[in-house]
């Protein structure tokens, strides 16, 4: 196919040989497969902020820090050099993200690199070679969801350890290949401990997660498992390997009405995005 404008420069370099194909357009990338030497690999190419129909940026944003004082000015201004630092902070938190989860045990793709908001990274396929399913196109037994699960809630407790949280974990975010589940998009992954919208992204994560895998086994759907990672997590005593049980007894106090109102908000706008993702597959 031809080769997309944003994908030319990384031809030029030598470090994209041939775009093969365009696998998928999201709401904030679009993503092709590419042959670098004779590795096929794919490369994630970030739509422009006027593009992105990625609506909390802000919050995700929250506790992000820049080392350069100058860039870190420019970015609480809002001058064009300041949006562009935006723009860079924003395309190499997925690549930063990429390396320190994969050391923490975290299974993601593996990354070659970000070079002008164009990200390589390992291209995840199935035992034939093809590209490895989403998690919404996958169906499974009980037994196998119940063990995919435990995957999962395992990969979130290893990310938390690592001072992070995905923020938009789904089964549109999780392929799956020979080994199981592989966690995918990580632009918008928050700082666990400077965000102050961590827990109620985590809990969302999670409930994501038990209420597709709870199609197959409807008993994970009546874990806890949010609760527990994020108690553990407070109390300083989360570890990577930290055996999880899915249950825990709550301590009732009185109703916050700021926050219950903030998560009901939450939990509306991700019900829109979903939608709006379904109906984006249909007209693939």
């Amino acid at each position: 196919m031809k080769t997309p404008k944003r994908i030319q420069p990384l031809v030029d370099e030598g470090l994209v040989d041939e775009v093969i194909s365009q696998l998928m357009s999201g709401k904030e990338a679009t993503v092709y497969v590419v042959r670098c030497g004779e590795d096929i690999r794919c490369a994630k190419v970030y739509k422009e902020a006027s593009q992105r129909s990625f609506k909390q940026a802000v919050q995700y944003q929250e506790g992000r820090k820049v080392r350069n004082s100058r860039r870190a000015r420019a970015m609480e201004k809002g001058s064009k050099f300041g949006r562009d630092q935006q723009e860079e902070a924003w395309q190499n938190a997925e690549v930063d993200a990429l390396y320190r989860l994969a050391h923490a045990g975290v299974r993601v793709p593996q990354p070659y690199g970000c070079f002008d908001g164009v990200l390589l990274m390992e291209l995840v396929t199935d035992d034939d070679g093809n590209v490895a399913p989403r998690l919404n196109d996958v169906s499974m037994s009980a037994d196998t969801a119940r063990r995919h699960h435990a995957l999962v809630m395992g990969y979130v407790t290893r990310m938390l350890c690592a001072g992070l949280v995905h923020g938009d974990l789904s089964e549109f975010n999780v392929l799956v290949d020979s080994a199981g589940p592989v966690i995918i998009d990580l632009p918008q992954a928050v700082d666990a401990a400077a965000n102050n919208h961590a827990k109620w992204m985590l809990a969302r994560d999670v409930d994501n997660m038990s209420q597709y895998y709870g199609r197959y086994a409807p008993e994970l759907l009546t874990t806890k498992y949010a609760k527990e990672i994020w108690a553990l997590y407070e109390a300083g005593e989360l570890k990577p390997d930290t055996r999880l049980t899915g249950e825990f007894e709550e301590v009732l106090l009185e109703a916050d009405v700021n926050s219950v109102l903030e998560e009901i908000q939450a939990a509306f706008e991700e019900a829109q995005e979903r939608k709006l993702r379904l109906q984006e597959m249909e007209l693939e």
